[in-house]
């Protein structure tokens, strides 16, 4: 690395120098990231996946342009190996990144950057700037794609640099899981019943007989309600009708037999006088 042809007093300079020389003693088996021989401020660097998603296994390969005032502001990232999360050779937006410079702190470096960009793989894009949405499955074959060689990019100095920094993630990461979806699907079915089920006519049987709806689903409101066409309803229609003109006739009838009664009781009341009157008279 050519330090004499740098300002050493320079703030990001000093940074930058002193990046370099953790990233080479302290490596990592998730990340390496160097500057170019002849640009402290281009870094290009490589990501495994993370475990457990599928993107694990992959080798992600991309850059990192510093600004002059770092680490004062935030660099900016581009990715080079097609992965399905994120655009290659456009610069992604991130918490970390140029986008966001009010959320870039002084004390963050490359190495804080890397570990939170693998973060960022698997986590759902949102519709962000650089940002895509791809299957599982094709990212998953994307990731065997990107073991097998370093992108091409930029002239022989950069090219030589990718090509080193594969070579090393290569030997450090894991392969990547191989995924049979049909025994996935086997395992997800045989999760999901008893270890001992029913043979499979069995349960074809117990399906037909669900779907089957029963004879009468509210019996008590069948009762309660006979249909409209039904004899039942038919007769309790006309017995409703018929009862009040039988309970007018009854009242009528009453009516006609107490005046009538009242009648005679007149009529022996007005005789009695007559011969009362008779006797005084002939007294």
């Amino acid at each position: 690395m050519a330090e004499d042809k740098y300002n050493l007093k320079n703030p990001a300079v000093k940074r930058i120098l002193q990046e370099i020389k953790e990233m080479q003693s302290n490596p990592s088996e998730d990340f390496m990231s160097l500057p170019i021989e002849e640009n402290i401020f281009e870094w290009h660097f490589a990501i495994g996946g993370p475990r457990d998603s599928e993107f694990e296994g992959g080798i992600y390969h991309g850059r990192i342009q510093l600004p002059a005032e770092y680490p004062f502001k935030p660099p900016s990232f581009m990715l080079l190996t097609p992965n399905g999360r994120f655009e290659t050779q456009t610069k992604i937006c991130l918490s970390i990144s140029n986008h966001h410079p009010e959320h870039w702190q002084p004390s963050w470096s490359v190495r804080t950057a890397l570990v939170a960009l693998i973060a960022f793989m698997p986590t759902n894009p949102n519709g962000a700037l650089g940002s895509l949405d791809y299957k599982k499955e094709e990212r998953r074959a994307l990731a065997i794609k990107s073991r097998e060689a370093a992108p091409r990019f930029g002239n022989a100095e950069r090219q030589q640099l990718i090509d080193e920094i594969h070579e090393y993630m290569l030997s450090k990461s894991p392969p990547v899981p191989q995924v049979d979806d049909h025994s996935a699907e086997a395992q997800s079915d045989q999760g999901n019943s008893s270890p001992e089920g029913p043979p499979r006519d069995a349960g074809d049987r117990i399906i037909e007989e669900a779907r089957e709806p029963p004879a009468n689903p509210n019996p008590v409101l069948e009762r309660a309600e006979p249909s409209r066409h039904s004899p039942a309803r038919s007769e309790q229609l006309q017995t409703r009708v018929q009862k009040p003109a039988d309970d007018r006739l009854f009242t009528w009838a009453a009516v006609g037999l107490t005046l009538a009664i009242m009648v005679l009781l007149f009529k022996k009341i007005m005789k009695s006088i007559g011969h009362g009157a008779v006797f005084m008279d002939e007294s």
